[in-house]
């Protein structure tokens, strides 16, 4: 299991090598479905990382990752090669780097907007929404929903 910060940092590189823009919104909604992905598809049911995803007023949010990128606004984030938190991010494995990316490039397709949209439609983000509360999001209520 990684950091979200860690998760982070590989999805704003990944989107940049690819060309696709990654706002800090688009990127809270990236890593709900990644830690969704991981919360179903491992066999132990393992999240992909260890911090709590809050439900905030425009769906799911991982607070240390928004407070990290939060300086773009909406803008796209860019590739930060001299980033200072480097001795802080980890080394994400082959196999944990394929499941991320399958889950970048099947949300690449939806706007920010769209992807709100989606997780405001969804039980684990409206179980645990209440305004102005940021209330986490269980991995457990994630997974139940998730799982087919």
């Amino acid at each position: 299991m990684y950091n979200a910060l860690s998760v982070a940092k590989f999805v704003v590189d990944y989107c940049n090598q690819k060309s696709q823009s990654i706002s800090n919104l688009k990127l809270q909604k990236v890593l709900y479905y990644i830690q969704a992905e991981f919360l179903v598809a491992t066999a132990t049911h393992t999240p992909c990382f260890s911090d709590t995803i809050e439900a905030w007023d425009f769906g799911p949010v991982v607070p240390a990752v928004y407070h990290h990128y939060k300086i773009y606004g909406s803008a796209n984030i860019p590739s930060i090669s001299n980033d200072p938190w480097l001795p802080l991010y980890q080394k994400i494995n082959t196999t944990d780097q394929h499941m991320i990316i399958v889950m970048i490039d099947a949300t690449a397709p939806y706007s920010a907007s769209q992807l709100v949209q989606f997780t405001h439609n969804q039980a684990p983000w409206k179980e645990a929404y209440v305004r102005g509360q940021n209330n986490p999001i269980s991995n457990e209520a994630i997974r139940k929903f998730f799982e087919v």
